[in-house]
């Protein structure tokens, strides 16, 4: 991940310069084209984007180093177990990462974002459904969206029509946030932002170029979000939720799911936030019970839906009240 992250400075084009937006300082890469200059999107301002700032020449002269040794590692890994991702999903993740889309925030969800939490988890992943999938769901803040001013590129609409992916249409033509890809696998990538409002509907995402189905409970998952490694050739630098904000809002989404609560998706999030809270209440007790604390402290629905899913679920609650001591 630190080699990863190393990449991404060293290979911006043109002076690093910072921005403020809404109040929070953005690094950017200021590139001349033409008699314009295009400002790409870094990272917020922390120490650790400052520290590779600083060491960005240094970064560049020793780029092919890191590509061997992140090549070195990848086999490291592979050789003693960690989960890789399989070909159709990194090919795809590889794709969207290359113009863009992670490091516009672009956060990766659901079962493929359950699959990367190993290395943070520091435990191997259950075998089987739990971990299956054949769906891509990427979720951004509409807001965030909006404030960069920055966009992937080229579009993620020709990244797909490239590898295949045809626009799932719905009632309104105009309003395409899902795509699926045509063969055999039929793979479905879909894009999800948080909704502020009573209605859920569909919003405008513009530093990628698409649109999203907007969803209440969503901003909490998103916040925050950390990197991970997708293994997949020497691999690629992913955003996903914390593994503790994971595990709640899977809580939650297991009871609202439109198939209902006893189907099998809503015992597949059950199945994965158990997983998450058994592991962190052994390791990071404090971590997950603090998520669990935000998020009961939001309003009555959001209590509600956890404790109904809590109560098919003793053990797991058992060993999440057991974390508040830490």
């Amino acid at each position: 991940m630190r080699l990863l992250k190393d990449d991404m400075i060293a290979n911006v084009r043109g002076s690093l310069v910072t921005k403020e937006r809404g109040g929070k300082t953005y690094w950017y890469a200021a590139e001349k084209i033409g008699s314009d200059v295009k400002f790409w999107y870094i990272g917020p301002d922390n120490p650790e984007t400052r520290n590779r700032v600083d060491r960005m020449n240094e970064l560049r002269e020793l780029a092919s180093e890191r590509k061997r040794e992140r090549a070195r590692l990848a086999r490291l890994l592979r050789a003693e177990g960690m989960t890789p991702v399989d070909r159709g999903t990194g090919g795809l993740l590889l794709a969207m990462a290359k113009v863009g889309t992670f490091r516009l925030g672009g956060t990766l969800i659901g079962t493929n974002a359950f699959r990367l939490m190993e290395g943070d988890l520091g435990a191997t992943l259950p075998l089987g459904s739990v971990a299956n999938t054949g769906d891509v769901d990427i979720a951004q803040f509409e807001r965030l969206s909006v404030a960069l001013q920055d966009a992937v590129e080229p579009s993620l609409a020709r990244t797909f029509s490239a590898l295949k992916f045809d626009p799932v249409q719905g009632l309104d033509r105009d309003s395409v946030w899902r795509w699926r890809q045509s063969g055999q696998t039929g793979m479905m990538i879909e894009f999800l932002t948080p909704s502020f409002d009573a209605e859920e509907g569909i919003r405008d995402l513009p530093a990628l170029g698409v649109k999203a189905r907007a969803l209440h409970h969503l901003n909490y998952l998103i916040s925050e979000p950390i990197h991970a490694v997708a293994l997949y050739r020497d691999g690629i630098l992913v955003q996903i939720p914390r593994p503790e904000k994971f595990a709640i809002h899977k809580l939650i989404v297991a009871d609202r799911r439109r198939d209902g609560s006893g189907s099998f998706k809503a015992e597949k999030d059950r199945q994965q936030a158990a997983f998450i809270i058994e592991t962190m209440s052994e390791d990071r007790p404090s971590d997950i019970w603090e998520a669990y604390a935000d998020a009961m402290e939001r309003g009555p629905k959001w209590r509600e839906r956890i404790e109904r899913t809590l109560e098919r679920m003793p053990g797991t609650q058992a060993m999440l009240m057991s974390c508040e001591a830490g």
